[in-house]
């Protein structure tokens, strides 16, 4: 199965790649689990990754990490590159972007009050948007997969993932164990986003209890409106989405 992970880690270099992602995955996790100072702190980790992979993009190598990075140097080098060689979203439009996130990370107060109102959460939102757009980016430049696979990797990345929901290798589990068969689906299905769903993946992923009225359930969700079946193939409608968010099924206490 192919990964936004595999095509970074294949299309650039390899170690700034998985800083790259690594740096993602433990801004997402905090900003999802309310850690909104962290989430900007990682953000500022993978700025440095980031100017880092474009840096090996345009000049074929790339400031050692552990070495301080020049990032206002590095934007001027690539706002300077011939547009004739290098896409505008390499030159332009990613500096511009890692910018915002690294002045965040480096001149906004994400440890203090600002004026009475806490600034972290909305510091938090941009940052990890930002970052979804970046990593969605690297993705389509790298051409290393097809326009149809790319957009399906692009809309997984921003795709709001929640701790309620964990891989256990390529099996997500809902760890609610309160959820009835069609709310445990529904989360399934947001989870899983603009990715279609078999009904035979949803038997396998839910409680055996589940199983046995698992179709009827779907079927049922489909009537409502809340999903979409065609043949075998399950997607979460907007209506769908808006029930899981309004209903806070993705929360470990919905109380």
């Amino acid at each position: 199965m192919i990964t936004a992970r595999n095509v970074l880690e294949s299309s650039y270099d390899r170690t700034l790649a998985t800083e790259l992602l690594e740096a993602y995955t433990e801004a997402k996790h905090n900003y999802l689990l309310g850690g909104h100072r962290l989430s900007a702190v990682e953000g500022g980790r993978f700025c440095e990754a980031a100017y880092r992979i474009l840096e090996h993009l345009t000049k074929g190598r790339h400031t050692p990490i552990g070495v301080q990075l020049d990032t206002e140097k590095t934007a001027r080098a690539l706002e300077s590159l011939n547009a004739a060689d290098f896409p505008k979203s390499v030159r332009i439009y990613l500096p511009r972007a890692l910018r915002v996130v690294y002045d965040i990370r480096n001149s906004r107060d994400v440890a203090h009050l600002a004026d009475g109102i806490d600034p972290n959460l909305q510091d938090a939102t941009l940052v990890t948007a930002v970052l979804d757009w970046v990593v969605a980016e690297f993705v389509r430049l790298s051409e290393r997969v097809d326009a149809d696979t790319a957009q399906r990797l692009v809309t997984e990345l921003v795709t709001r993932k929640y701790p309620v929901v964990q891989m256990f290798g390529d099996r997500p589990r809902v760890l609610r164990a309160d959820l009835r068969a069609s709310d445990t689906v529904l989360v399934l299905l947001y989870h899983r986003g603009a990715t279609p769903t078999t009904l035979g993946e949803l038997t396998a992923w839910v409680a055996d209890s589940m199983q046995k009225n698992l179709r009827r359930t779907v079927r049922t969700l489909d009537d409502k409106a809340l999903v979409h079946l065609e043949g075998t193939e399950v997607l979460i409608t907007r209506a769908g989405e808006h029930d899981v968010e309004s209903r806070k099924l993705l929360e470990f206490d919905s109380s």
